[in-house]
């Protein structure tokens, strides 16, 4: 097997058989066990001052896929996930180089790709027919998906596609009837104008279904689905907001839990993890907060749910904190200890919370090392050992995270009671 790296990513081709079975299978150890070419130990490979992406040789067509190897992949499992949020323009620069040699130096394992984010643009080129009809494919971020994502697989990382739901603005301006609007047929839109496509409406829960079973075909593994409920807007506003497809007697709540299920129906049979992320609060709410979103109805229907436990998002008081942006251990600890509280039952749903890595504003603690490593103590604390840290601009901090520990190290560690 030859590996060539390129700036799509890194594809193989078998050799002949002369290098023996034997080679092949150190080949394949060493470049899988070992975290891919940019791990700690693989500094004979590239110069230390060498970036990811400084690493390019002409690829040829027929290598953009790379062979299978017959042994499996590496890949962590829903329970060990520790992710970086990837956006799509990072995902489709040479920033992803770089995010992969701070995954193989690091404890991350795994990426969370927008592959439909809020606008309502997609990743890559779709098959999908609604897509291709409200010109999704005319903002798609990348050509080379299939590269890249390949790339992430031979590194051993988790690539895990985010597609938003309820809030697609393209669609909802390209399918009138499927959209949420005013009285004379105008869009409605929330506070920062955007425009949000109706959550009764069967329709839009079946595309977002589509394009995960694309994603799925492409060579991800996991499907995360966000924006699952209604806009989070003060009633004032949303007293004008017409919803078409709402029957009578249908209230938010039971209108987002049918679709989540429609959703797991029509995605789980090809074996992949379903996912929901979902509001923080929503552990601790007695109700759907207006929003459709109750702990219960997605800990009993998905694989993964994920609350989004940013500090910066409580309220003055919560759990008794006057500053709760200033207490991420705290915090964090709370919402997961109630989370935790609330999913009673061997049927339950694993927790996968999102922390938060960016500083929100003008707010005070600026989120750094400290603060990151403070809510990842309280995460591991309570017992969940899987998390997604979020920065939309896709920018971490080597300091935030422990170093990769190879099999050797583990080993030293337990013989000589160090970590």
């Amino acid at each position: 097997m030859e590996i060539i790296a390129g700036s799509t990513g890194l594809s193989y081709r078998c050799l002949p058989m002369r290098t023996g079975y034997a080679g092949a299978l150190l080949l394949w150890a060493a470049l899988f066990t070992s975290r891919g070419l940019f791990a700690q130990r693989a500094e004979s490979t590239l110069p230390a001052a060498a970036r990811a992406d400084d690493a390019r040789v002409a690829l040829r067509p027929v290598d953009l896929r790379y062979v299978q190897p017959l042994l499996p992949l590496l890949l962590p499992t829903t329970a060990s996930v520790k992710a970086l949020y990837v956006n799509a323009w990072a995902f489709s620069s040479p920033k992803l180089w770089q995010l992969v040699r701070l995954a193989d130096q690091t404890e991350v394992n795994a990426f969370v790709v927008d592959v439909k984010d809020d606008t309502g643009c997609l990743l890559y080129q779709s098959d999908v027919l609604v897509a291709q009809e409200i010109g999704a494919n005319r903002c798609a971020r990348t050509r080379d998906a299939r590269a890249r994502i390949d790339t992430l697989l031979a590194h051993g990382i988790y690539p895990i596609a985010r597609i938003v739901v309820a809030k697609d603005p393209l669609l909802a301006e390209h399918k009138a009837s499927w959209s949420v609007h005013l009285a004379n047929g105008d869009l409605w839109r929330d506070r920062i104008g955007s425009a949000w496509v109706d959550a009764y409406n069967d329709s839009v829960w079946v595309y977002a279904a589509d394009l995960a079973r694309e994603a799925l075909g492409m060579g991800f593994v996991e499907v995360q689905f966000d924006y699952v409920r209604f806009p989070d807007e003060p009633r004032a506003r949303l007293a004008n907001a017409i919803f078409p497809a709402r029957r009578a007697g249908v209230t938010p709540r039971q209108a987002v839990h049918s679709h989540i299920q429609l959703m797991k129906s029509l995605v789980a049979p090809l074996g992949a993890p379903i996912t929901f992320d979902i509001f923080g609060l929503t552990a601790s709410a007695t109700d759907d907060m207006g929003i459709g979103q109750v702990w219960e109805d997605f800990s009993s229907v998905a694989d993964v749910v994920l609350p989004m436990v940013y500090p910066s998002h409580y309220g003055r008081g919560a759990y008794g904190f006057a500053w709760p942006n200033g207490q991420p251990y705290k915090i964090v600890r709370r919402a997961l200890e109630e989370a935790l509280g609330r999913s009673r039952g061997p049927e339950a749903a694993e927790i996968r919370p999102y922390l938060q890595a960016f500083t929100l504003g003008r707010r005070l603690p600026r989120y750094g090392s400290f603060e990151i490593r403070e809510e990842i103590r309280a995460t591991e604390e309570v017992g969940i050992t899987s998390w997604v840290l979020w920065n939309p601009r896709s920018v971490y901090q080597r300091e935030s995270l422990r170093p990769y520990r190879t099999p050797s190290d583990i080993t030293r560690e337990m013989t000589t009671g160090t970590e």
